[in-house]
């Protein structure tokens, strides 16, 4: 009796560790935008591939994914919107870098965090808004980026955005006096700025510290996520993410 249980339960490790193999063939796709310093084409472009994205995240992702020894395919895309509502529907695709929210906890499986940020509204230079609180910022015009974390949490919360497709361009908008604040993500928001030969941008307000993941497909296999986060974590606990993050900060 004792050696049919064993029998039984030496099956059952088979089949979960066949369960836990992937296909030979298998393999990620994923998506990323330019969103320096964490995610960009090195020519600045729209669209760039592999070895030709660079930033942060992009480091640790490639990292991470080399070190599960699970195939992938890196692209950046433009825009967000496009390559958001793509991972959403299509198996075996991931993007990032994508901002934890609890309203999308469950539209995808998730591994991280990947960095952390901040969400501000950044007004023109030499302004004199200062604000405490979200809710002071009703009576104010406000840019945001169209489908970004920061433009859903703004409407969450009961704001009208005045949405941009590119993140980018609410630095000119500002200038132009077309809306009186830009709700953005810092580091992000300054570099932008600088980019377009800005400075001395005023932070009006910092609402929100927020993480960015690896958002996967929700039909993706576990065993994906599970590798991925292993190996994140192993990489935050020799330091490795540390290294890289001071190749750019």
């Amino acid at each position: 009796m004792f050696k049919r249980i064993q029998s039984i339960l030496l099956l059952a490790l088979i089949a979960t560790a066949a369960k836990a193999e992937l296909p030979a063939d298998y393999q990620v796709v994923v998506l990323t935008e330019n969103f320096p310093p964490f995610n960009m084409s090195v020519d600045n472009k729209n669209f760039a591939q592999e070895a030709n994205i660079t930033g942060i995240n992009s480091d640790i992702v490639r990292e991470m994914f080399k070190r599960a020894k699970i195939n992938y395919n890196l692209t950046l895309r433009f825009p967000w919107d496009r390559i958001y509502s793509q991972v959403l529907s299509q198996p075996n695709q991931a993007i990032f870098s994508t901002t934890y929210t609890p309203a999308r906890e469950p539209l995808f499986k998730w591994v991280g965090p990947l960095s952390n940020t901040g969400w501000v509204l950044l007004a023109a230079p030499g302004s004199d808004i200062r604000l405490t609180s979200l809710e002071q910022a009703r009576q104010y015009r406000i840019g945001a980026y169209k489908n970004g974390s920061v433009s859903q949490h703004l409407e969450d919360k009961g704001l009208e955005p005045i949405n941009a497709l590119k993140d980018q361009d609410n630095v000119a908008k500002l200038l132009r006096g077309e809306i009186d604040m830009w709700a953005t993500t810092d580091p992000v928001g300054p570099y932008w700025a600088k980019q377009e030969g800005v400075a001395g941008l005023v932070t009006a307000l910092r609402f929100n510290d927020a993480e960015q993941f690896l958002a996967l497909n929700k039909d993706t296999p576990d065993e994906v996520v599970k590798r991925l986060q292993s190996a994140l974590n192993q990489m935050r606990a020799d330091g490795t993410i540390d290294e890289i993050r001071r190749r750019y900060l």
